[in-house]
């Protein structure tokens, strides 16, 4: 039958066609994209062990024999890629960190024996919080930042209810939980602790990214006691507690900040570690290390980095941060007006405005050897009795972070799911080591 009047208009795409679509679009790319990325990276791997074994000077029969090996693991490698990783492929042992969107537990992968921290993050939060953005882009810079520096990813997957990160386990624990433990650290420790921060936020920035959230919290340290940069969700984005509005619109009105003033330095430190722990498990968070420039959003660049380790350096030194008060409110205020409230900090910051080889020659890190440290003692030795030795970290209760979903139906998860797509990831090197886990930490303690 003959059409009149033109053309029919197309009939509107619905909410869940267009949804669909976005879907298979996305779930194509991927798919091509990674078969690249794959080719591309197996090709790299086989040049780079050429490389070393030239430059090892093997024999032909040495050669081969490695090239058997390398072609092994390359196989083993295609079958992990093959396999659907989940919860099931874990035993959870202990609960080692908690915060506002989820938990870290320190695992063992069932088949290899392998120790893991387990970073678990609720899609509900995630979704409801704005977090996204930020938790894809940790999960990106972790894949791309693969050096000495950065805490290693090994998986991530994901399941109806919750987001995962394997990360190897650093059994050092944290900067913020060292620095609670001691009242200040010498100048020698400090330097060490400062020293290796520098060259591990100058190889992220090598690579493009700012950190935008340096602080102790986020400095972990390895079984040697030797720092790696951690928590990579704010590279990309704003978050709620960078933003100046949000300290401004805080309910409750700021009290006055005299009776912290009037304090002496060690009754100031006291006040300031007694409060530390709850602010790093809130929401809400401290504002204490974040740069005026990040707040107000005018434009901020590397340089905002280094004013957050300049904040840590002055808190190492002194006991407490220079900014801290008794109120997030209060800190905020202080920090946009950081050249009238600290006496020693725009000392520490004018020294820190640098690029970094200015920054390394400065006069404090004369005696630094910036080439080996990594290889030499740490200022602080780490005591470790065995590979999951937890003694470093806080007790937490067990939470239902990993129960099974009972009060959200399958399509509430559906409609949104989407967002999370392709975050599974399995790198080439995913081993850590070995070990059996003794009878006390089965019961869960430390």
């Amino acid at each position: 039958m003959a059409m009149t009047g033109g053309m029919a208009a197309p009939l509107p795409m619905s909410n869940h066609t267009r949804e669909r679509v976005t879907v298979a679009k996305l779930t194509l790319e991927h798919f091509y994209s990674t078969l690249l990325t794959q080719h591309e990276e197996r090709e790299m791997r086989q040049k780079k062990l050429e490389m070393v074994m030239d430059e090892e000077g093997l024999p032909d029969e040495e050669k081969s024999m490695r090239r058997s090996l390398h072609a092994r693991k390359e196989t083993e490698f295609l079958r992990l890629k093959r396999t659907r990783l989940g919860l099931d492929d874990f035993e959870s042992l202990k609960v080692i960190g908690r915060g506002a969107f989820g938990e870290v537990r320190l695992v063992q992968k069932k088949d290899t024996g392998h120790i893991y921290a387990m970073k678990i993050l609720r899609k509900s939060d995630m979704l409801e919080k704005e977090q996204v953005a930020h938790i894809r882009a940790e999960r990106d810079i972790l894949v791309e930042a693969d050096g000495a520096w950065v805490v290693k990813m090994f998986y991530s997957f994901q399941d109806k209810r919750n987001l995962y990160l394997i990360m190897e386990f650093l059994p050092g624990g944290d900067m913020m939980t060292l620095l609670m433990k001691k009242d200040t650290l010498s100048e020698e420790a400090t330097q060490f602790y400062i020293a290796e921060t520098v060259l591990a936020i100058d190889s992220i920035h090598q690579l493009g990214f700012i950190h935008r959230d340096i602080k102790p919290d986020n400095l972990l340290l390895d079984s040697r006691g030797h720092v790696k940069l951690s928590d990579f969700g704010l590279c990309t984005g704003l978050k709620k507690a960078h933003r100046t509005e949000f300290y401004r619109n805080l309910t409750h009105n700021p009290p006055s900040d005299f009776s912290f003033q009037n304090m002496n330095s060690k009754r100031k430190a006291e006040t300031w570690k007694k409060n530390r722990r709850q602010l790093a498990y809130s929401t809400v968070g401290t504002p204490d290390y974040i740069a005026p420039e990040v707040f107000i959003q005018t434009g901020y660049n590397k340089l905002c980095d280094w004013w957050s380790l300049g904040v840590i350096m002055y808190e190492m030194l002194i006991g407490y941060p220079p900014f801290c008060s008794e109120t997030p409110q209060e800190t905020y205020r202080k920090v946009m007006n950081w050249r009238e409230t600290s006496e020693i900090f725009p000392y520490i910051a004018t020294a820190f405005k640098n690029y970094v080889d200015e920054i390394k020659s400065h006069q404090f890190f004369e005696s630094v050897d910036w080439e080996h440290i990594r290889e030499r003692p740490a200022a602080i030795s780490i005591d470790i009795k065995s590979i999951d030795d937890t003694s470093n970290f806080d007790d937490f209760p067990e939470s239902d972070i990993l129960q099974p979903v009972t009060n959200v139906t399958e399509p509430d998860f559906k409609s949104k799911d989407w967002v999370f797509l392709n975050y599974t990831y399995k790198r080439f090197e995913g081993l850590t080591q070995r070990g059996t886990i003794p009878t006390y930490m089965k019961a869960g303690k430390a």
